[in-house]
């Protein structure tokens, strides 16, 4: 019978197994080699595009670029005007936006993820959170405007500082939420049998575990109000001269560049461009000065 089963060229069971076995290794090889390239071409088609941007930034924004750009608040065409009002009116929203938002944001993350992880209003405020994180910016601006700027019948720095906190408190919850959940919890479990109080295990040792994913959200939400238009044009609706007085309207980067990118006068294209170059680098710029501080914090 064995020779039988020899003579008709039958595999034995651990060569077959061998077989099969080599053959699935194959497959998963062109596998991973379809999926690694895919990731890489992804990855330089993603580089091209931002290189290209930046490229184009530069090239475009670097000759509008001078002293009086720092110096001079916008002015009519032919003027040598610059953008110093709008440098300031930006400034000025966006750090009081984020100064308002991130605190906000901060405790609805640690409610979130520390006491309402299971609870029906930590669902409800989770998914309103999560509504408001991919509403239109627009909508925002509406809202405010509505709440705001037509009771008072008048535009404001305040408004568009509110503006640009209400976008940036989801980013912030969701992303204190994220890092909090990736703590694991033996280490609150050792915290909290050594004797401390749970507020103390979240100020001292949770949030200096997360804290450099938290400083993360933070730079995200300021990257992205630092470049919003369609918020600051129903609140705080932008001026020409200067003005820092927050109880009128005020000047920004964002909507100094959408007014004078759509001009036919080409001084003021040009400060269009050095306007976008400006909010790049220094988003750019606040990113790494918080790393640099985050690393040499440790």
């Amino acid at each position: 019978m064995s020779a039988t089963t020899m003579g008709s060229g039958a595999i034995p069971g651990p060569a077959k197994d061998e077989k099969t076995s080599l053959a699935l290794g194959r497959s998963r090889h062109r596998a991973n080699v379809i999926v690694k390239t895919l990731c890489v071409a992804a990855t330089l088609i993603g580089l091209v595009f931002l290189a290209s941007i930046l490229f184009t930034l530069l090239w475009r924004g670097i000759g509008g670029l001078s002293l009086a750009v720092f110096t001079t608040s916008t002015l009519p065409p032919g003027s040598n005007g610059g953008l110093l009002n709008a440098i300031v009116g930006s400034l000025i929203q966006t750090v009081l936006g984020a100064a308002i938002g991130t605190p906000i944001g901060l405790m609805v993350g640690t409610y979130l993820a520390e006491y309402a992880q299971n609870s029906t209003l930590g669902n409800a405020v989770r998914f309103v959170s999560d509504v408001l994180l991919s509403a239109p910016s627009i909508l925002i601006g509406l809202f405010v405007y509505t709440l705001l700027v037509e009771p008072f019948d008048g535009f404001s720095g305040i408004a568009g500082c509110l503006a640009l906190a209400v976008i940036v408190i989801p980013i912030v919850v969701r992303t204190t939420e994220d890092m909090l959940r990736l703590i694991p919890n033996t280490l609150r479990e050792a915290v909290i049998g050594l004797g401390a109080p749970k507020w103390k295990m979240i100020t001292l040792v949770c949030y200096r575990a997360a804290r450099e994913g938290i400083a993360t959200g933070v730079l995200l939400a300021i990257a992205r109000v630092a470049g919003e238009t369609a918020p600051l044009l129903f609140t705080s609706l932008g001026n020409l001269n200067w003005s820092v007085d927050l109880t009128k309207p005020m000047a920004s980067l964002p909507v100094t560049i959408y007014q004078y990118a759509g001009s036919a006068f080409e001084d003021w294209v040009q400060l269009a461009w050095a306007g976008a170059l400006l909010i790049t680098f220094g988003v750019l710029a606040i990113n790494i000065i918080a790393r640099v501080v985050l690393r040499g914090g440790k």
